[in-house]
């Protein structure tokens, strides 16, 4: 390697020591850190390419650092222009929006970091990324409480009927008290957790005050001493399906688990329960849950994703059923599990602190393909 790039990174690694802490879930430069960013301005040569807007706090962590390229947003760039803009860029940061696959990273030969600002990462093909010894990295565990707090919401709302309720009013209907808008309870009802994961606990953890019967489904039994603090109860599959009044899916989508909530699945449902989904849309077949509503079989389904944003399935719907639309038993949020904005600001904050890691040379901690890479050089 050249004496520049040994400099160039050892400046990144001191402006990285010499930060200072900021706002809330964000660093800040310190004089010392901001000399020695300009003296890094000397020697940058690498480009970032950040393919949503983001936050001033995570910004400020990259524009000393390189050259960036930031998407004006919200709309998605097309394939075409991402590849364009990334085809001489070093690092990407990615979303939900993007579909990192084989065709796209030939377009590609200078990425040495995809940092999705994501937990879940099935839009980007990580063995393909590997292939090439491009870093993926994650944010894993900033977006577990949001996501289990709108699980709840998405609970109460769908029961309580919220939609329609709030609907009725809006429409200048309401005239006061009428025996109208009964729904059923969180209190004291069995909710049943599909995946007792990071999300799933937080889940159980938080339903502890609505005094419910906990039942999970997953291939690995929890510690004895986690079910007794989360007052839960490992089951299996059958049996919960008929015993649950709430059906909570989390799950990760895998090619395992695409539309594992089938009509075959929703068949063992009580009749009259609810359906829940706040992980990834393809985890449910959409129409299969249409048929049930229509038919009471399902009392209600609430939802914050949808097939329709799984991009790296090639025959994923390209928009949400008109069924689930227009029905009064659906709650449908827009991918909101993540959009505190404390949170979206720290989840930003680790993505770039990920890419300023690999620029320097460093394996990112959070990077899902370490053991297939060895250092990048």
């Amino acid at each position: 390697m050249t004496l520049l790039f040994h400099l160039r990174n050892l400046i990144a690694l001191l402006v990285i020591s010499f930060m200072k802490p900021g706002s809330k879930n964000s660093l800040r430069p310190s004089r010392l850190g901001l000399f020695l960013m300009q003296i890094m301005g000397l020697w940058m040569t690498n480009k970032i390419v950040i393919a949503q807007p983001i936050h001033a706090d995570a910004r400020a962590l990259l524009k000393h650092h390189a050259e960036v390229f930031e998407s004006p947003g919200p709309e998605p760039l097309s394939p075409t222009d991402l590849a364009k803009h990334c085809s001489n860029a070093h690092a990407l940061m990615a979303f939900m929006t993007e579909r990192i696959d084989e065709a796209f990273l030939a377009h590609c030969p200078e990425l040495r970091i995809i940092a999705g600002a994501l937990k879940g990462y099935n839009n980007i093909d990580i063995a393909a990324c590997s292939s090439r010894g491009i870093y993926v990295t994650v944010v894993p565990d900033l977006l577990t409480e949001p996501t289990a707090e709108l699980a709840l919401g998405l609970m109460i709302s769908v029961a309580r009927k919220f939609g329609p309720g709030d609907r009725h009013v809006r429409s200048g209907a309401f005239e006061g008290w009428r025996p109208r808008f009964y729904g059923g309870s969180l209190v004291r009802s069995t909710v049943v957790m599909i995946g007792a994961g990071a999300v799933g606990c937080a889940i159980m953890r938080m339903l502890q005050g609505f005094d419910c019967t906990k039942l999970y489904v997953d291939k690995r039994t929890l510690a004895y001493d986690r079910e007794q603090d989360l007052g839960c109860e490992a089951a299996n599959l059958d049996d919960a399906l008929m015993r649950g009044d709430f059906v909570v899916l989390g799950l990760h989508l895998t090619p395992l688990n695409h539309h594992y909530v089938d009509r075959a699945f929703i068949d063992k449902m009580k009749p009259g329960s609810f359906l829940i989904n706040p992980a990834r849309g393809s985890l449910v077949d959409e129409r299969a849950v249409i048929e049930a509503l229509e038919s009471g079989h399902l009392a209600g389904y609430a939802a914050d994703t949808f097939e329709m944003e799984d991009w790296a399935l090639a025959a994923r719907p390209d928009r949400i059923p008109n069924g689930l639309l227009t029905s009064e038993k659906t709650v449908l949020t827009p991918h909101i599990g993540s959009a505190v904005t404390d949170v979206r600001i720290a989840i930003e904050v680790s993505a770039a602190h990920s890419i300023n890691e690999a620029l320097a040379g460093r394996m990112p901690e959070t990077a899902v393909n370490k053991d297939s890479l060895a250092m990048i050089p």
